[in-house]
């Protein structure tokens, strides 16, 4: 495939040297210039692609119009509309930098660009079956404004709609209080209660006679906390329970004004405000949508329990939306029409099974790689990172959110272009991902071992439409506490950009640039991850256990570990085991890894392999396993040279038992040990003609002394 770049000043706004920025852009057939592409130079595009038979496009442009024109060009030459990608060279760089720092950032990010479309996956879609019921909570105009495009049932949730002007001729009301909602899109259960069966005929008696403002007219329920007298007895059908009957709702959306779908940032198709937009989305979603695959999914490798066993929750708890649910003890489900393509469960996976189809974790590691390489011919790129023509000395990694936080720093671009404001911040180099949910202690690590100097998570903090700020908080401290064990001290920092306050947001990444962050003793642009570590292991690459292990390697051929077990790392295990073990194969058999091993001398462990899922401890039938976070440097195979089979530690030292007829290894001395300790007397009669104890014999044996009997 033949590559090409474009670069634009935007009419010469953008403060950037167009011939330099030509010369830093690697791995293209050409790369061109142009003060206004998208006016005058059209033709000279087209040229340009001609002749160089060029196949893909990267262009430096973020408006959006601008956009349609050039692609329109590109289309004259037959490339695809997706052949071009357009990349921020003006509110991200050009508007906010000097010359020298916005023309060698522009340089990176079309490099980068590139760099990451070449992992682009092919967009795979899905349609969601549903009908078009839809159950509206206490809200009488919600209920009128669909009725006409759904099937729609008003519960009064205890409001009188006697005497409502919604048009409710359509609709179907029903009385009764939520006490509970389950399910997911075209699932949802809503559990009703009323003191009011639907044997009753709203013959009026129970209002008359009831207390005051306690019994609604229409539809006819009882508040719960309504007296119980004489006047419950007024009923002729006998209508009135006061303990309460349930009933269950079966419907496709819900809309519940003020409700709790019992998700951290909302759950497809139950609506919990109203106005035009939610309308809107409701009928968007009657009957079923179609959308793209957010999720690649291979539950071949997941760890979440085996055999009626819980193992690895990390997806479920990780989940704002509810898309990911306990099908089973030992099994977890997604439920994809639910997804909102946040990227909290693949950050939060170990092992691979769950990833995002776009970006890829591969291709947000060939994006950070580009971003932080430079030439290596003494020319000026070569410069930037301590050179006397330093324009970038300060690398920083920017993991930055695609909604409101990718909003709030283009607004600071044009901000500083109309001259509303005086904004200038360090160059952090952009990765854009889906949303800072998206960002685990793989990314970060990863960015570290390519030679950042440090990493900002740039999210939208309190208003972040999926997960909220503590799980981004909860992550930097973690992971700075294992850079620091590292030996490369506090390297990561999470900003929540205002964009109405670029003032706080320019103070903020100074100081962390400036201030708080040293060089790193990793050299930029010299790491490349192939996101494995054993060829052995069946998990995808770029699992975030295997990523991050192999990114740890790369950092400490540098940097010099303050201590031998790093902790802040959740992806990693280390097992410790008792005396009390009697080797039975529990352990072994639901280890979803295969990091624990039974052997003719004892249990061993393999740290590389141990994603922390704690099964093991939860299953050891003699309960003397225990499982530690962090990541055992002196467990690694590469310090354990003098070992057999470095990657194996012993942590039980034990022998198994020969079977006294046929010689079969078949439990443990220990156990056998155990077992003679608690029984051993009461069995001794039954084979009185065995030359040892019979627990001493294999299953198979033993049934053969016992038909000898």
């Amino acid at each position: 495939m033949n590559k090409g770049a474009f670069v634009c000043s935007c009419a010469g706004t953008c403060d950037i040297d167009l011939e330099e920025a030509r010369e830093q852009i690697e791995d293209v057939e050409v790369a061109a210039s142009s003060r206004l592409l998208c006016q005058d130079k059209l033709d000279a595009f087209e040229t340009v692609i001609d002749e160089y038979e060029l196949d893909e496009m990267t262009v430096t442009c973020p408006e959006a119009k601008a956009q349609e024109k050039i692609t329109a060009a590109a289309e004259n030459q037959g490339l695809y509309p997706e052949s071009v990608q357009f990349v921020d060279q003006r509110e991200g760089a050009g508007w906010v930098h000097d010359e020298q720092t916005a023309t060698a950032k522009t340089a990176r990010l079309v490099n980068a660009a590139q760099a990451g479309s070449q992992t682009e996956s092919l967009p795979r879609s899905s349609i969601h079956r549903a009908e078009y019921d839809v159950v509206v909570v206490g809200d009488p105009d919600a209920a009128a404004a669909i009725a006409d495009s759904a099937d729609v049932t008003l519960l009064a949730n205890g409001q009188e709609l006697a005497g409502t002007d919604a048009d409710l001729e359509n609709v179907d009301v029903e009385r009764g209080r939520v006490v509970n909602v389950d399910g997911t899109y075209s699932e949802f259960e809503i559990t009703v209660r009323a003191r009011v069966t639907d044997d009753c005929i709203s013959c009026m008696k129970c209002v008359h006679e009831g207390p005051d403002g306690m019994v609604t007219r229409y539809p006819v329920d009882i508040d719960p906390d309504a007296p119980v007298g004489e006047w419950v007895n007024v009923c002729p059908t006998d209508a009135i329970e006061m303990g309460g009957v349930e009933r269950t709702l079966e419907c496709d959306q819900v809309i519940y004004p003020g409700g709790d779908d019992g998700t951290i940032g909302g759950q497809r198709g139950f609506h919990t405000t109203v106005d035009a937009a939610t309308i809107d989305e409701v009928e968007r979603l009657l009957g079923g949508f179609e959308v793209r695959n957010f999720l690649d999914l291979e539950m071949d490798v997941c760890a979440s329990g085996t055999a009626g066993e819980m193992g690895c929750n990390e997806c479920v708890e990780a989940c704002p939306h509810g898309a990911v649910e306990r099908a089973a003890i030992d099994e977890v489900e997604f439920h994809l029409d639910s997804c909102q393509n946040c990227g909290a469960c693949t950050s939060a996976c170990p092992t691979g099974a769950t990833s995002l189809d776009e970006p890829s974790n591969e291709r947000i590691a060939r994006e950070v790689e580009a971003l932080l390489s430079s030439d290596d011919d003494g020319g000026f790129v070569s410069g930037l990172l301590g050179g006397s023509s330093a324009s970038i000395e300060t690398p920083i990694v920017a993991f930055v959110c695609s909604e409101q936080a990718g909003d709030a720093l283009r607004e600071y671009g044009r901000m500083a272009a109309a001259g509303r404001a005086d904004i200038e911040y360090p160059p952090i180099l952009p990765v854009s991902v889906n949303c800072a949910d998206t960002v685990g202690e793989a990314h970060v690590l990863h960015a570290l071992a390519a030679g950042a100097d440090g990493v900002a998570i740039v999210g939208c903090g309190g208003s972040c439409l999926h997960s909220g700020p503590d799980p981004k908080a909860e992550l930097v401290e973690r992971v700075n506490q294992a850079t620091t064990d590292l030996g490369l001290g506090e390297r990561v920092s999470f900003f929540a950009p205002d964009p109405t306050d670029p003032d706080a947001f320019v103070e903020e990444v100074s100081e962390f640039a400036e201030v708080e962050l040293e060089a790193s003793p990793v050299p930029a642009g010299e790491h490349e991850a192939t996101g494995q570590i054993d060829e052995e292991r069946p998990n995808p690459d770029f699992d975030n256990h295997g990523w991050a292990l192999e990114s740890v390697r790369a950092i400490l051929e540098h940097a010099e570990p303050q201590r031998e077990v790093i902790r802040g790392l959740k992806d990693f295990g280390i097992v410790e085991v008792g005396d009390g073990c009697t080797l039975t194969p529990t352990c072994t058999n639901y280890c979803p890894t295969d990091a624990l091993r039974r052997t003719d001398d004892g249990l061993e462990f393999n740290h590389e392999r141990c994603v922390n899922c704690e099964l093991c401890e939860e299953v050891c039938v003699e309960g003397v396993i225990e499982v530690e976070d962090g990541l055992d440097l002196s467990l690694l195979p590469e310090n354990r040279d003098d070992e057999v089979d470095p990657a194996w530690t012993e942590v039980h030292e034990g022998t198994m038992q020969a079977c006294a007829g046929c010689g079969r290894e078949f439990t443990s001395e220990a156990t056998v040990a155990a077992i003679e300790d608690r029984i051993g007397e009461r069995v001794a009669e039954l084979s009185p003609t065995a030359d040892r104890s019979i627990i001493e014999y294999c299953p198979e044996c033993r049934a053969n002394l016992l038909h000898e009997r």
